[in-house]
């Protein structure tokens, strides 16, 4: 399968991975590759066999302390206290400034009757609401994206900018605090919380990257979603009480991220398949959702499919921290797209480019017209 094709639709190959090799060596990789629902979502819960702690080359130091690539107990102390402020209530009370967000983006685009959906609406949304809760100015937004989109297809002059963008910051908020989430963690640190310098910035790089590449990818996935299933969109405009359901769908049908590694600390068993300690362990969470042994009709987009126990932000004690907020925005941009938008539909007969990533799903950019 030609690597453009697997961007677009990797589905076809999981269906096949499932049924042949759930479990195989992948030698070009050197990576164990991972396919079903169960045995995905045992690679999560099981962190003391498959670590998160992935081996990263000797010169790399950014990106290395941050919750993603850490156990317990390290993991269990960035994670309390990384939890005490950014909160529930902290996701809660960004709803009217996500919906003021919204509104303004629509607004400079709602009189021409078309817009691309990804650069108008599903990039700058996430960027400024991120960019607020971290306290970053506005204006450096454009560089925020570029080096997210670089970090996601493994740009190491992207990662180094970005983190030294965030050790500049975190100096100037150590001698000016402000009403941010940076501010609040310098000062939980110096409050006795064990945060080392490099854990801070890569905290602050995990929030950005997570913070705005799935929920672009999600509510550009939407879109997709909704315009392949016209029906379903039907549905949902005549009762947008199934919106939150329909995010769901949303995230097991075509998941922003597909694949995420793990790493052996002990030789184990996985569907008959012995692995050796020291390996890389990639598990598809793609694949994973749509296995057909967990849910019924699974290559069908079922708007109002519930329960619904996909594995598209993770399983276990790395459940994605982010996930509320993806949730909030997507729900509250929907909505807008719903009241506003309702005759939304990718223009016909255009090309898409999806993003050039199997661990990635979505497009470069969305021309829609309403």
């Amino acid at each position: 399968m030609q690597n453009s094709e697997l961007f677009r639709n990797p589905f076809a190959w999981y269906a096949e991975m499932r049924r042949d090799t759930p479990v195989f060596y992948d030698p070009e990789h050197q990576s164990w590759m991972v396919f079903r629902y169960d045995d995905v979502k045992h690679v999560f819960s099981d962190w003391k066999t498959f670590s998160s702690k992935i081996p990263q080359p000797p010169e790399q130091t950014d990106f290395t302390e941050s919750l993603n690539f850490t156990d317990p107990p390290k993991h269990r102390t960035l994670r309390s206290l990384v939890g005490q402020v950014f909160t529930a209530r902290r996701v809660e009370a960004l709803a009217p400034r996500i919906a003021q967000i919204t509104y303004d983006l629509l607004d400079a685009v709602q009189h021409q009757g078309e817009m691309d959906f990804i650069h108008d609406l599903a990039i700058p949304l996430p960027v400024i609401v991120i960019a607020e809760i971290l306290g970053v100015p506005v204006g450096d937004r454009g560089d925020f994206k570029r080096w997210s989109d670089g970090i996601v297809v493994y740009d190491g002059a992207a990662l180094t900018a970005m983190a030294d963008y965030f050790r500049h910051l975190l100096v100037e908020r150590r001698q000016h605090p402000g009403q941010d989430l940076i501010s609040d963690l310098i000062a939980a640190h110096e409050a006795g919380e064990t945060l080392s310098a490099q854990e801070l910035v890569d905290f602050c790089i995990v929030l950005l990257v997570g913070g705005n590449e799935t929920t672009t990818n999600l509510l550009g996935n939407a879109v997709l979603c909704f315009n392949d299933y016209p029906e379903a969109f039907t549905q949902l405009k005549q009762d947008p009480q199934l919106l939150p359901v329909a995010i769901e769908e949303v995230l097991r049908y075509r998941s922003p991220v597909q694949a995420m590694a793990r790493f052996t600390q002990v030789e184990t068993q996985l569907s008959g398949q012995t692995i050796p300690a020291g390996k890389m362990v990639t598990v598809w969470m793609g694949a994973a959702n749509r296995d057909e042994a967990q849910f019924e009709n699974a290559d069908a987009f079922v708007i109002d499919r519930d329960p619904n126990p996909h594995l598209a932000f993770g399983n276990g004690i790395h459940f994605c921290l982010g996930a509320p907020l993806a949730r909030l925005e997507a729900k509250i941009v929907l909505s807008a797209v719903l009241e506003r938008l309702p005759n939304l539909r990718i223009v016909p007969n255009r090309e898409l480019e999806f993003i050039p990533s199997v661990e990635v799903h979505g497009v470069k950019s969305l021309p829609v017209l309403f």
